[in-house]
């Protein structure tokens, strides 16, 4: 068995040597390049999303506030009633409270209203547009979102029931 290695090693060198290392070096550059390619593959495929998802993750757990709307990663709706520094306590229903890590919230359905004093602001500079422009166009503006409200919803039929 050791002679049968031993030939075709010899048989290998020989070959190489007949050839000239133009051939060695061409295949070890193609084989560098099809290492490189299959490194930025996986990167671009694979780490780069990761990463991004874990970023958006991350700025979800910092942003959690008092009043927002959530989702576990168990499937556990709840509303934000308190926020630590690892944890969030959960309100489930009128009387239950449950705390979790931040890491175990999967989404924010919802965030809380904003704070009204920044609302009225808001407010207030959406008014003062209209008055800024002729009186024709401020009473165009205003009337357009009458037009746009939905009509009244018709009574709905009950359906006859099955008896069985």
């Amino acid at each position: 068995m050791y002679s049968l290695i031993w030939a075709m090693g010899s048989t290998v060198s020989s070959d190489a040597a007949a050839t000239g290392t133009a051939t060695g070096t061409a295949g070890m550059s193609s084989t560098l390049i099809m290492l490189v390619a299959m490194v930025a593959i996986f990167y671009f495929l694979l780490i780069r999303p990761q990463r991004k998802r874990d970023k958006e993750a991350k700025e979800m757990m910092a942003a959690l506030k008092k009043g927002d709307k959530i989702v576990t990663i168990g499937g556990i709706r709840g509303t934000v009633s308190a926020v630590k520094e690892t944890t969030v306590v959960v309100k489930v229903d009128s009387e239950t409270r449950i705390e979790f890590n931040k890491s175990a919230i999967s989404q924010v359905l919802n965030a809380a209203p904003a704070p009204k004093a920044e609302s009225k602001a808001k407010a207030e500079e959406v008014v003062e547009a209209p008055k800024k422009s002729s009186k024709k166009k401020a009473a165009a503006e205003v009337e357009a979102p009458k037009a746009e409200e939905p009509a009244a919803e018709a009574p709905v039929a009950e359906e006859p029931k099955a008896e069985n």
